[in-house]
């Protein structure tokens, strides 16, 4: 099929996903070798539903007792889901980048997150994300002022530099694969000569890259 997807069928007796946690492996991508004995490792502390073809690894720098810590400093932590899809951590293979096809994904976000958000764009202060997947939920609801509202759908945001950032202020990251939507999207937010400078010094002082890598703050 197109971009290398495929359609599996089932057949199966029972509830599909008891089955699935029972006889299945957590997906991970190519560069992990080792099976993960605890799949709780490849998981947020704070993720709450079922979805997603892989972990929001920018979220894996935070545990309970850190999240504590921040509230703790006044800061307001809002949820928002995004269903990570396969898409997301493909290369771009196309020679102009406006030919790329994003593949969709799922999101929704609630109320309480809503009124958060909103309450820190009015103050003046920062809204800073923890990935460039609630990243994507965030530009795709935001209106021209940076407002967001309760909604459920798919996107297909691609942000690439050029890209004018409505909501976000900051964002928190992991070095990303060269050559991918996710380099592009914090080029677009920091600028190009910037983030490749940032990557030169990551490789000089041999930071850890993707999943269980090294993050970094983008303000």
């Amino acid at each position: 099929m197109e971009g290398g997807t495929r359609k599996v069928e089932f057949k199966y007796q029972g509830i599909f996903n008891e089955i699935l946690d029972k006889i299945g492996l957590m997906p991970l991508p190519p560069y992990i070798h080792e099976e993960l004995k605890d799949n709780k490792r490849y998981q947020t502390v704070y993720a709450k539903y079922n979805g997603s073809a892989a972990a929001p690894t920018a979220g894996l720098h935070f545990t309970p007792e850190l999240l504590k810590k921040i509230e703790e400093k006044g800061i307001k932590i809002a949820n928002v889901t995004l269903h990570v899809g396969i898409g997301t951590f493909r290369p771009v293979k196309e020679e102009n980048v406006e030919n790329h096809q994003m593949h969709s994904e799922h999101f929704y976000i609630k109320q309480e997150a809503v009124e958060k958000i909103n309450e820190t764009k009015k103050a003046g202060k920062r809204v800073i994300a923890v990935g460039t997947t609630s990243c994507r939920v965030l530009e795709t609801i935001a209106d021209e002022n940076g407002m967001v509202k309760v909604a459920e759908g798919d996107t297909k945001i691609f942000i690439y530099p050029g890209y004018k950032f409505k909501c976000l202020d900051g964002l928190i990251t992991n070095f990303h694969l060269p050559q991918s939507t996710l380099l592009m999207l914090v080029s677009a937010l920091a600028g190009k000569d910037y983030i490749m400078e940032a990557y030169k010094e990551a490789v000089k002082e041999k930071y850890r890259f993707f999943s269980f890598g090294d993050a970094m703050l983008i303000v």
